[in-house]
């Protein structure tokens, strides 16, 4: 059976999924195992954001710091931060690698905030952000209204810039175009370097749809032969 698609159906594609029961802790937060540079499909609307992440992973701290990726949502944004952290980690397993979505940084903020020795439980907060080899922070737009998690960024984002210490941050926009964004954080973000990420066209839209189609039909490949050994072992258990 031949299954047509037609172009019009095809513009919504979501290139970020959901994490996978597979997921692995690394840091404060999940990186998910399947978000490499291998899978991440290249187009002209991501191919400076992708060369960017992979420099950056090939070579924490030395070049683009901060590197700031940007686009809407779905484009592929948590996938190359996430590719990045894979990355180092393969390469160099000791090396410290935090990942969080700003809204765990702000929840992490706030719960200190609340206990009753808050000063010694700020104290743990900022040594658990200030001593990594590698930071990043998912939609940081989150943040802005919010004074007491924006001081601790800021300050946790001087600390770690000061000791050569890798940045990556993503947002739905740039900063420029964040009005209500702090001038300080502006500057700091304009230190490294600005990725944005478009609306993919036609045919990186086909490659990203067979690049999903690969990658079920191999789950699926792998789940019918797992049934198969599982009903065979079965029948020679009779």
């Amino acid at each position: 059976m031949q299954i047509k698609l037609k172009r019009k159906n095809i513009g919504h594609i979501n290139i970020e999924e959901a994490p996978s029961f597979t997921e692995k802790k690394i840091g404060n937060s999940t990186i998910n195992p399947k978000f490499t540079f291998d899978n991440f499909v290249v187009g002209r609307n991501n191919r400076f954001a992708q060369t960017a992440a992979l420099a950056v992973a090939e070579s924490p701290g030395e070049f683009y710091n901060p590197l700031y990726i940007y686009g809407g949502p779905g484009l592929g944004k948590t996938h190359l931060m996430q590719a990045i952290g894979n990355y180092i980690e393969n390469q160099n397993p000791n090396t410290h690698i935090l990942y969080v979505t700003s809204e765990e940084f702000t929840n992490e903020v706030i719960e200190n905030l609340r206990t009753n020795n808050n000063a010694s439980a700020m104290q743990r907060f900022r040594d658990k952000y200030r001593t990594v080899d590698v930071l990043m922070v998912d939609d940081i737009q989150f943040i802005i209204g919010k004074e007491s998690t924006q001081e601790e960024f800021f300050h946790t984002f001087n600390a770690l810039h000061a000791m050569g210490k890798q940045i990556v941050i993503s947002s739905d926009k740039p900063p420029k175009d964040m009005e209500t964004l702090d001038d300080r954080f502006k500057s700091r973000f304009d230190m490294g370097l600005m990725a944005d990420i478009g609306y993919p066209d036609y045919e990186t839209r086909m490659a990203i749809l067979n690049k999903k189609i690969e990658e079920k039909t191999l789950i699926l490949m792998n789940l019918l032969e797992n049934i198969s050994l599982k009903i065979f072992n079965l029948t020679l258990e009779k």
